[in-house]
């Protein structure tokens, strides 16, 4: 196979800008797709596929279940993986293709099905997109970091690279995807029309092969496993694998900092969806105007991008906590301004600023926090979960977006949402537009407060843990 990968198999060696840079194109054509099933999925059954929001929502929620345990299959899939491509990037290859295609089918509800028919549909295509094809390519890709290098400020590097080519990704979509469903529409009246959608998700598909490709080919596995098994986390890796899934369990839900963690991102991927999908149902029905959602969504993007390149400076200096609680009540504050002050397009841009700053503050310390609970339990209770520890905070994303899309869909049922009456020129009922800011602005308040609070005063690991490193030996 061609490979434009750093020129050495040294797993300790650094490696050239190409490398990483192409290890981000994989993240970005990824998370283009996933962008787009977060924000734009749920308009697309309701507005151009005219199924039941209550319904779809209740089929998303059921389907994030599958999705969480994939997550498990897969990782032990990756380990199981032996062929001339390495343990990960095979994967990449073998499962874009259907990756692209199931996404297109997605987004292609057979007009001519019986109303039933759709909704089976929708189920299969939902969970062979994101339980399997999705998984089937993430988990490998975060693998993969571990497998190009042992080089700790390597790895620090492309987890860094990976998440600013995440955050672009969502820039770029923001920006792209309404102006391309514009471009494609076959009504004058709206643009949320199977045409658009089905034009619009295969030049978006087919661009994600591309990437995915030009991932593979620009990096190297250079990690055996003869070589793994002697780096620093060889050993506890190893334990882990032979700890019974019951006694890690137990391990980690009588750690109070993992489950607030836990919680934490449950609850900040629950409130993603809320603005994710909210900016789209806001610009359409709150403030009538389109043309507004790429400044909505870019606001929050652009912020958290920018801040990432900072977050490290803050860390070393205050502490990983301390600036992951910051970030939830700067969140918190953005939330709140909108809610009372975001009217003007420049409010609008300032208090979606605010929240894109929280939530990249939060998330560059997040994963790290994670590891610091799972060392924590291993410590405490001689049991090493970290396997567990970091497949369940993975379901707990997964389902913290699973239902925050049902609850949305959910609220705008019962609120009397009917997206006919769009073509009909007829505004949607008061309780619709009650529910939309009650959505989009109250709910995340009030989550990232509770969230806030419990952080503020019972969060105190870093305290503990040099203390309990220290000394070698379990804290009863």
């Amino acid at each position: 196979m061609v490979s434009l990968a750093t020129n050495h198999n040294d797993p300790e060696a650094r490696l050239g800008w190409g490398e990483r840079i192409g290890y981000g194109t994989g993240q970005l054509g990824m998370n283009a797709i996933n962008a787009i099933l977060g924000s734009f999925l749920t308009i697309y059954f309701t507005n151009a596929a005219f199924l039941d929001a209550g319904i779809i929502a209740t089929i998303i929620a059921v389907s994030k279940v599958f999705d969480g345990i994939s997550d498990l299959i897969v990782g032990n899939m990756v380990d199981r993986t032996h062929s001339k491509y390495g343990k990960a990037r095979v994967w990449l290859m073998r499962m874009c293709i259907p990756f692209a295609i199931t996404t297109v089918l997605l987004f292609f509800v057979p007009q001519n099905f019986p109303t039933m028919a759709k909704y089976v549909y929708v189920f299969v295509m939902y969970n062979l997109v994101n339980a399997v094809f999705y998984t089937s390519m993430l988990v490998p890709y975060y693998s993969m970091i571990s497998l190009m290098t042992k080089n700790a400020y390597e790895r620090g590097m492309l987890g860094n690279v990976q998440q600013i080519f995440q955050t672009l990704a969502n820039v770029i979509i923001n920006t792209i995807f309404v102006a391309m469903l514009t471009a494609f529409t076959s009504s004058t009246e709206t643009i949320y029309t199977q045409q658009a959608f089905t034009i619009t998700m295969i030049i978006i598909s087919a661009a994600m092969v591309l990437l995915s490709f030009i991932c593979v080919f620009c990096t190297k596995e250079r990690v055996t496993e003869n070589e793994a098994s002697g780096t620093e986390a060889g050993t506890e890796t190893a334990k882990g694998s032979e700890t019974n899934p019951l006694v890690a369990f137990k391990a980690l839900i009588t750690n109070r900092y993992w489950v607030l963690m836990f919680f934490a991102m449950f609850v900040i991927f629950f409130v993603i969806i809320m603005y994710s999908v909210g900016n789209v149902y806001y610009s359409q029905y709150i403030y009538n105007d389109m043309s507004r959602y790429p400044w909505m969504s870019n606001a929050i993007s652009v912020a958290q991008f920018a801040i990432m390149f900072a977050t490290p400076l803050f860390m070393r200096k205050f502490g990983k906590s301390k600036i992951y609680v910051a970030g939830i009540g700067i969140m918190t504050v953005g939330f709140l301004g909108f809610g009372l002050f975001a009217n003007s397009l420049w409010t609008i841009i300032f208090f979606n600023a605010l929240k894109g700053l929280g939530l990249g503050m939060s998330g560059g310390m997040a994963m790290g926090m994670v590891a610091d609970t799972i060392t924590y339990s291993r410590l405490k209770s001689g049991v090493d979960p970290v396997g567990m520890g970091n497949a369940a905070i993975s379901a707990a994303q997964k389902l913290g977006l699973g239902f925050g899309t049902a609850v949305l869909g959910w609220v705008m049922a019962g609120a009397g949402f009917d997206p006919s009456l769009d073509l009909d020129g007829i505004a949607q009922p008061d309780t619709v537009i009650t529910a939309i800011q009650f959505l989009y602005n109250w709910i995340p308040v009030i989550l990232c407060a509770v969230i806030f609070v419990l952080l503020l005063l019972f969060y105190d690991i870093e305290k503990k843990l040099p203390a309990m490193q220290a000394d070698g030996k379990t804290e009863g």
